[in-house]
């Protein structure tokens, strides 16, 4: 038996867009609740969400025969989260802030076993492995690792074309509230500096093979970015979904207007 399949990873390969929408409300049973909502993938996030090691894993566990991939995003890309995560049956991670090629190639490292890298052996104590009962994991967990890389400042906009030609890295993913704050935009992710330099990331991403996705609250600027070539994204939070539902309830009841003139920050 090898690896369990990289469903979302597959997807891409095949040019096949991906939807997805942000889990960061840090409960295995939202994550359950969103997994039959007919999304490719949703984002356990732990840079923003009040996510630890055991809510990650228990999130990881509720998608696991589901239909809906689980990506997970840690606080920062550090190897020791990733080996952790991994070893609980993460196969697609996305990393917050990376800036150069230089970043991009330890992730890669710290993503696969040796001689290709620096995870450590030791997936026969967790879900990976399906606790020691798939004897090839070890020999097969590399190929169906996907690693996406945020680029969402300046450093990493100006880095694009080095992060984007780095052998292991599947795609970069844009922040552009990140983005549109380090460029002198903060709370206005669809000025137009911004935009340029999403649709340039986009291109470069492009040239070099990789996938390329982003995220937004606003369905008109998803389908900008949809016809911008987004190959992935995300078009919503478990947390603005939830506000938007019970205000908008109340309201509704109250005859109140329901418009909702909230920023989700992305």
């Amino acid at each position: 038996m090898s690896a369990p399949k990289n469903t979302f990873k597959a997807a891409l390969r095949d040019g096949r867009f991906q939807l997805g929408l942000w889990a960061a409300l840090g409960s295995a049973y939202a994550v359950e609740i969103l997994s039959t909502s007919g999304y490719d993938w949703l984002l356990i996030d732990g840079e923003h969400g009040p996510n630890d090691m055991p809510l990650m894993s228990a999130q990881v566990g509720a998608l696991r025969h589901s239909a809906t991939h689980a990506m997970v995003r840690p606080p920062m890309g550090e190897a020791w989260i990733l080996k952790q995560l991994l070893d609980q049956g993460a196969q697609t991670f996305l990393i917050p802030m990376v800036e150069s090629a230089a970043q991009a190639e330890a992730l890669v490292r710290a993503v696969r076993y040796p001689p290709h890298g620096i995870r450590g052996v030791g997936a026969g104590l967790g879900r990976a492995s399906d606790f020691s009962r798939t004897p090839d994991y070890i020999t097969t967990a590399n190929d169906q690792i996907c690693l996406i890389v945020q680029v969402e400042n300046k450093a990493g906009l100006a880095a694009v074309d080095e992060i984007a030609a780095v052998e292991g890295v599947d795609g970069i993913f844009i922040g552009p509230s990140d983005l549109a704050a380090d460029m002198g935009h903060l709370g206005n992710p669809g000025a137009p500096e911004v935009l340029a330099a999403i649709t340039h990331i986009f291109a470069r991403t492009k040239a070099h093979g990789k996938a390329r996705g982003i995220m937004t609250v606003s369905l008109p600027q998803a389908e900008v970015y949809r016809d911008l070539g987004a190959d992935f994204m995300a078009i919503g939070t478990d947390v603005n979904c939830l506000v938007s539902a019970v205000d908008g309830l109340r309201r509704r009841f109250l005859g109140e207007d329901v418009s909702d003139k909230r920023s989700g920050g992305y």
